[in-house]
């Protein structure tokens, strides 16, 4: 069932790969790791969809909140090009933004979920294919708290924001998919889409399999207690967040009813996954190829401002870090072999990150959906098995050099 290859030394990240199917009730899934600029982990396994059709070479996979971190990728491309700066007022770029309260949010405040704008009306198909229809609609938003007191996950609306912000300093008043393609997966043969093209084939997107909203629900040994608690009040701040912006009742109708032709940069990515880890791959060796300043890069390396009032989100209810458009490590949700580390969860199960000190990029998706917010068992296995692979190589490195040569 398991397909691809790794370098001598990420043997174990196979084995785990394989005892998922094995011993984790995996049903599809790829992962991919890059180091130094070379890919050493490509594999790919199981079903695609409930034909039983192999997951191939070449299967998509739609990734949700993963899509955050490519969206800060491009976010972080346009500061490079010096079209805007995290701490200026998003109002400055986009005026109409300062209605109700606004107009003093920054750009970092706005990518790093302190805003306090969670929470939109919700759109269909039709209206989201309209920018001008959205970026009304988002402009008279009020914040549901003092920005920059609060952090919140903004599950659904930071990619709204992100791409009507990028749209208004672009002097080609670029979306944030069209912007991401030219300037991100372009440069670097990416094949991931925000919004997939109507010549890719829905046959090439592994069928995402298992949600069931009761199941969601009472997942209380494994989701965040408060997310669970406020899903199931539905006038809690927690309830709307989640209620999303798509008029979708599931995850699994992003593709039946058509979302996954229209950008939304906070959760309809969709491509490969070694593509995933290939980004991070980039970031992870300084940006040379997307001409990453050394400023931009050292703000997605720095650790996290946390709010005024703590790490307390007030949407999931646990401790967690936000940064210009990422996650952050924290001691729930750790990841990478520092804090300059950076990536982002997606619902299901997916998971990619950027580890600076180790120069690598990872990332993995499944189509069986799991009811975690992170560390998903299947996921956390070849993390860590990412993470010793790469330890062992380290120590023989040491071995061999002796006390006479330097460690490289």
């Amino acid at each position: 069932m398991v397909h691809g290859s790794v370098d001598p030394g990420f043997e174990e990240v196979r084995e785990e790969f394989t005892r998922n199917f094995a011993d984790r009730g995996e049903l599809g899934a790829a992962c991919a790791v890059y180091q130094r600029g070379r890919k050493v982990v490509d594999l790919w396994g199981g079903s695609r969809n409930s034909a039983g059709e192999p997951w191939e070479e070449d299967t998509l996979v739609l990734v949700y909140s993963v899509t955050k971190g490519l969206s800060a990728m491009a976010m972080a491309v346009a500061h490079s090009q010096g079209l805007f700066t995290y701490d200026e007022t998003v109002a400055s770029y986009w005026p109409e933004f300062a209605q109700n309260g606004k107009q003093d949010i920054t750009v970092r405040q706005l990518l790093s979920h302190q805003a306090g704008l969670p929470v939109s009306q919700r759109f269909d198909a039709a209206q989201m294919a309209d920018p001008d229809f959205v970026a009304h609609a988002l402009a008279q938003q009020r914040p549901a708290w003092k920005p920059g007191a609060y952090h919140g996950y903004h599950a659904f609306s930071l990619g709204l924001y992100e791409s009507e912000l990028l749209r208004r300093v672009d002097p080609q008043h670029r979306t944030l998919g069209r912007f991401f393609q030219d300037e991100v997966a372009a440069p670097l043969g990416l094949e991931f889409y925000i919004g997939l093209p109507a010549e890719i084939p829905t046959s090439r997107v592994a069928e995402i399999q298992s949600f069931s909203m009761l199941r969601l629900l009472t997942a209380m040994n494994t989701m965040p207690k408060g997310l669970v608690l406020g899903m199931m009040w539905p006038g809690s701040l927690t309830a709307q967040a989640f209620r999303g912006n798509l008029k979708v009742s599931s995850p699994t109708e992003f593709i039946t009813k058509g979302y996954h032709r229209i950008e939304h940069p906070s959760v309809n990515g969709i491509g490969l996954v070694r593509s995933i880890a290939k980004a991070y791959g980039v970031f992870a060796t300084g940006g040379q190829e997307l001409k990453i300043r050394p400023e931009t890069l050292e703000a997605v390396t720095a650790p996290a401002a946390p709010p005024s009032a703590g790490l307390r989100d007030r949407i999931i209810h646990i401790d967690i870090s936000y940064s210009i458009g990422f996650a952050k490590p924290t001691k729930l949700l750790r990841f990478g072999s520092s804090e300059r580390a950076f990536g982002f969860p997606g619902s299901g199960g997916a998971f990619a990150y950027a580890d600076p000190d180790l120069e690598l990029g990872y990332a993995y998706a499944p189509n069986r959906f799991a009811y975690r917010f992170f560390d998903d068992p299947r996921e956390k296995a070849l993390r860590d098995a990412v993470q010793r692979s790469v330890s062992r190589a380290q120590g023989q490195v040491r071995r061999t050099a002796g006390d006479d040569g330097p460690v490289q």
